[in-house]
């Protein structure tokens, strides 16, 4: 039957229990979560810790149980974040040497550092006879020495060069050979690798880390060479790279080319220049230290000038100061990353420089160098169109006629002397042909004397003179070109002997160094006396007798004046053209047509006296 409802009973009042019941479940749950978080958070009670034992018998340890709670662990867990990495150092505790040695060369490495402290090459002597150290231990001691580290940061330098290194070996190698020195502090990074074989050139590899990041650091070459003793030696230094297409060497002191201005400072110590580079790396009159970059394209070259005084001991600080010489260095790498490259040291000798290639600029990862070699290191200077083809022909004299510099220079003379003949003989006949018209030149001298430069009359003069000159077939300027035509040969001479390695030390009779002045200023005094012997025998046109008396004398002294400090092998080829020239013209003299000028000079003479 039918459900029958109280009919007092609403049928919402259900629904309205169930949410009423629904809220306050609600609001206790709320409640309960607030209250939480502001209630007062019971003392925790002290841990107890109990002390271990104060000896425990190895034979019968002790085990201990420890509850672990997660306080603990978590604890735990954070003292394990909070402690730092081992740190990884790397240092010797003493100085050590380490000696790499071939037929050439014997290298002293000191670990502190991981430098160079003497560099002898075996075939080259100093000037008291022994062994040439490259080292500039005075300068050195002061500025760095040899693959010491060039940073832009003065203090890291110092770090770096003053450290000691663990090398890969110690004592005395052999060449083909290889040697690591390592550096690590915690902070800083270091390791520098040089490999070597029987040439004169050394693998340079070199890379500093500081907290990770690679640093900018170079292999330095700072204060040049060994062999630089005097003022002359230290301003033969220059700094010199081969970049673009062309070389480029800078002095210390470069000149304005004006005879009346000073020169003027052309390097700057710690200037940076970009790549790409060939070579670069300082030279003297002899040696070179150059830096052949393996990535010619990333390589940077650091310009190093320092100064110290011409006499340590001075005791005026002022002019200790003042008197100084320069000394130049390089420094070459990859700028913010590890460094690649070789390194040639050795002499500017034009056989061993044509041996060495540099790396093209290009791709990485070259095996082969294709590019320049060093030759062109030696700077044959002005007149290098001469001078070079000249040593290599007094080099091909030497090699296979005689074994000995000076006597190849007095064939080369010879030679040279006997090729320009036709044109010597051509002066020299013209010479005499102007004694036979001494007269009329002076008569017509005579009559425009006293003209100025500007007179429109001299142009009437020289017309007179050359048409007495084409009258007797006379060059008038064939007097002059005989010597015109020497001088670049006695300046190519001058230019080959003060730059090419081969003749330093060079021995000819008394001379024990045919690129140095003569000891006995032998060869001066013989220029002197031939140029004097060789003018009394030349016809002298164009001056009086009092004129021509003067010029015998002035110009041998002034010539002997100038040869006194010249190189010693000059001097063999000035005396050997002399004596030449003498003997050629004592043959001219007594030719035909010498004779017969000398009769009619002397038939005018016989009636001029009438």
């Amino acid at each position: 039957m039918p459900e029958i409802q109280n009919p007092n009973q609403d049928p919402n009042d259900f629904r309205r229990l169930l949410l009423v019941f629904a809220l306050t479940f609600v609001a206790i749950i709320v409640s309960q979560q607030f209250m939480s978080k502001f209630a007062p958070k019971p003392t925790p009670k002290p841990e107890t810790t109990q002390s271990a034992p104060a000896a425990t018998s190895p034979a019968a340890p002790t085990q201990t149980s420890t509850a672990t709670t997660p306080a603990a662990t978590n604890a735990k867990s954070a003292a394990a974040q909070k402690t730092p990495a081992p740190v990884t150092t790397k240092q010797a505790s003493s100085e050590t040497e380490i000696t790499v040695e071939n037929d050439l060369y014997k290298i002293t490495f000191s670990n502190r550092g991981a430098q160079v402290k003497s560099w002898i090459l075996k075939k080259h002597k100093d000037e008291a006879g022994n062994p040439l150290d490259l080292v500039n231990s005075r300068a050195a001691a002061q500025y760095g020495y040899p693959l010491s580290l060039f940073t832009y940061d003065e203090a890291l330098r110092n770090k770096l060069n003053s450290a000691l290194y663990v090398p890969s070996a110690t004592g005395l190698l052999k060449a083909p050979a290889q040697v690591t020195f390592e550096y690590a502090d915690g902070d800083t990074t270091v390791r520098k690798s040089f490999s070597f074989d029987h040439s004169y050139v050394v693998k340079v590899d070199t890379s500093v880390q500081r907290n990770g990041s690679q640093v900018t650091a170079f292999p330095q070459w700072p204060v040049g060479f060994g062999d630089q003793t005097t003022g002359p030696s230290y301003a033969s230094s220059r700094v010199e790279y081969y970049q673009g297409d062309k070389v480029e060497r800078h002095s210390a002191v470069e000149s304005t080319g004006l005879p009346i201005v000073g020169g003027h400072k052309s390097l700057s110590n710690g200037n940076t220049l970009a790549g790409p580079f060939y070579w670069g790396g300082v030279v003297d009159q002899y040696f070179a230290a150059i830096f052949l970059p393996e990535d010619p394209n990333s390589a940077a070259l650091v310009t190093l000038h320092n100064t110290i005084p011409q006499n340590p001991n001075e005791p005026d600080p002022d002019k200790k100061r003042r008197e100084v010489y320069s000394v130049l260095g390089s420094a070459m790498g990859n700028m913010g990353g590890p460094t690649s490259l070789r390194l040639f040291v050795g002499p500017k000798n034009l056989e061993v420089l044509q041996s060495v290639r540099s790396y093209a600029p290009g791709a990485g990862g070259q095996t082969t160098p294709t590019g320049p070699s060093l030759d062109n290191i030696v700077d044959f200077g002005t007149f290098a169109i001469i001078a070079k083809p000249l040593f290599l022909w007094l080099n091909w004299t030497h090699e296979h006629w005689v074994n000995n510099w000076g006597w190849s220079i007095f064939i080369l003379t010879i030679i040279i002397n006997l090729a320009l003949f036709p044109m010597r003989y051509t002066g020299m006949k013209s010479a005499l042909l102007q004694q036979k018209i001494a007269p009329e030149l002076k008569a017509i001298n005579k009559r425009y004397e006293g003209l100025k430069l500007t007179d429109p009359r001299q142009h009437d003069k020289q017309k007179e003179i050359q048409e007495v000159m084409k009258r007797e077939n006379i060059n008038q300027f064939g007097g002059c070109l005989p010597t015109i035509i020497q001088l670049p040969f006695l300046f190519a001479f001058y230019s080959m002997l003060s730059t090419v390695n081969e003749l330093r030390h060079a021995p000819w009779l008394w001379i024990h160094d045919l690129s140095s002045p003569d000891p006995l200023h032998l060869l001066p005094v013989a220029i002197v006396i031939s140029m004097f012997i060789m003018q009394r025998a030349t016809p002298m046109t164009g001056m009086d007798e009092s004129q021509a008396r003067m010029m015998q004398v002035m110009m041998p002294l002034m010539i002997g004046g100038i040869s006194w400090t010249l190189p010693a092998g000059l001097g063999v080829y000035w005396v050997t053209g002399n004596i030449i020239g003498y003997l050629l013209q004592l043959a001219m003299n007594n030719t035909k047509t010498a004779r017969e000028i000398r009769a009619h000079l002397a038939k005018r003479a016989a009636k001029k006296g009438k």
